[in-house]
């Protein structure tokens, strides 16, 4: 009877020590915390413009996918805008238009005017030039016909002296009358001869004159020609200016096109769509309510995608790599899913917290910190949605 109870003794130690080892051993494989909860994306959503709210379409835990209305602003305004927008473009685009169409015109009357003004201009150089010369050859002959005027009074006067002279030789017969008669014939030709070469003078004179106004209106003809060649020379700054007032005419197009754009796009923002698929939460927006820019209308709970976020000791973090699989027991069914990590944090959740914790001030305590790890779901175990975001997880890592 001894024997037998101490054959039990060392059988229920031995057992004892058996279960202890496997219980130890599993744990040894695992870590757990019961500090985890179920994350998700949550999307505010807010205006872009200001207006009037003709329609929500949704309330407070309604099923919504994505790109579905959730609220409709009063478009009108924004249409008007759009509509005023697009006559200003157009008639940006028709001074465009115009302007590049003046540039080859300009830059063809320009290089034409400029090359007629120079010809006529050269034109007008060789007219002076004749001119010129016709007055030299005026002048020339008028002091030819002046000397041929005081040869004609010489002759006439020598003439002149001869028939005094004959006039009283031939009275006492000492020469013949025929040779008198013919020195009063001389002297009444020498005196025409005066005439006719003082009617000479006064011609060259004349045509002194006419050369004289003929190189003035040549000179005058040069002066407008040079005016008009530094007109023209102008036409390449007029051109500048219209290329100038082109490219002002494109900047302006692209400002009423950047214009229109944003009207578009106004226009759009009156309707606000669901960012994803979600539950609404947070309503608070009315039909008939004026909504700003930024002012919270709704939120959208994004079941689609959620995670488990587990704050884990740092005495648990020694072994825990990503990628290893997890099992996420959740409170709110009791079902437990499979998942693994994706990420570990880079610092404690005490560093991102409001006050973080202050340790030079001589009242040091060591706490255990914890460490959030962020643990995903494996592709199909929420396809009905179950999982919200705050709901209690408790999640179970195999580190071996």
């Amino acid at each position: 009877m001894k024997v037998l109870k101490w054959v039990v003794g060392i059988l229920v130690i031995t057992g004892l020590a058996v279960g202890g080892y496997t219980v130890w051993e599993r744990l040894s494989r695992v870590e757990t915390t019961d500090d985890a909860q179920v994350d998700g994306s949550i999307f505010p959503l807010s205006p872009r413009v200001a207006g009037h709210v003709i329609k929500v379409t949704v309330h407070d835990q309604a099923s919504v996918k994505a790109d579905d209305v959730l609220v409709q602003l009063d478009p009108r305004d924004f249409e008007v805008a759009l509509a005023k927008a697009r006559a200003e473009l157009a008639d940006a685009e028709a001074t465009l238009a115009s302007a590049r169409s003046d540039i080859p015109v300009l830059s063809v009357s320009t290089a034409s005017a400029l090359s007629g003004a120079k010809s006529s201009r050269q034109d007008a150089t060789v007219q002076v030039s004749w001119s010129e010369q016709a007055l030299g050859a005026a002048r020339a002959r008028l002091k030819t016909a002046e000397a041929n005027v005081r040869v004609a009074e010489a002759n006439a006067s020598k003439a002149a002296q001869d028939v005094e002279r004959y006039k009283t030789l031939v009275a006492r017969d000492d020469i013949p009358r025929q040779q008198y008669e013919k020195a009063v014939a001389d002297l009444e030709a020498a005196r025409a001869n005066v005439d006719a070469q003082k009617a000479a003078v006064t011609e060259a004179q004349q045509n002194v004159l006419a050369a004289e106004k003929s190189v003035e209106q040549a000179r005058a003809r040069v002066g407008q020609a040079d005016a008009t060649v530094e007109g023209a020379m102008t036409g390449p700054q007029q051109v500048k200016s219209s290329e100038a007032r082109a490219q002002a005419a494109e900047a302006k197009v692209a400002e009423k096109r950047a214009e229109v754009e944003q009207a578009e796009l106004n226009l759009k923002y009156t309707t606000i769509t669901a960012p994803s698929t979600g539950i609404v939460a947070r309503r608070s927006v009315e039909v008939g309510q004026y909504v700003e820019p930024g002012q919270l209308l709704l939120a959208i709970v994004d079941l689609s995608h959620v995670w488990v976020v587990a704050n884990f000791k740092e005495t648990q973090l020694k072994d825990m790599k990503v990628g290893q699989r997890a099992d996420l027991e959740v409170d709110s069914n009791g079902r437990t899913y499979t998942g693994h990590i994706t990420s570990l944090a880079g610092a404690s959740g005490a560093r991102f917290s409001l006050l973080p914790p202050e340790n030079a001030t001589g009242n040091y305590v060591k706490v255990v910190q914890r460490i959030p790890v962020i643990i995903d779901f494996d592709a199909g175990q929420n396809n009905d949605l179950a999982l919200r975001p705050g709901m209690s997880v408790t999640p179970t890592v195999h580190i071996h």
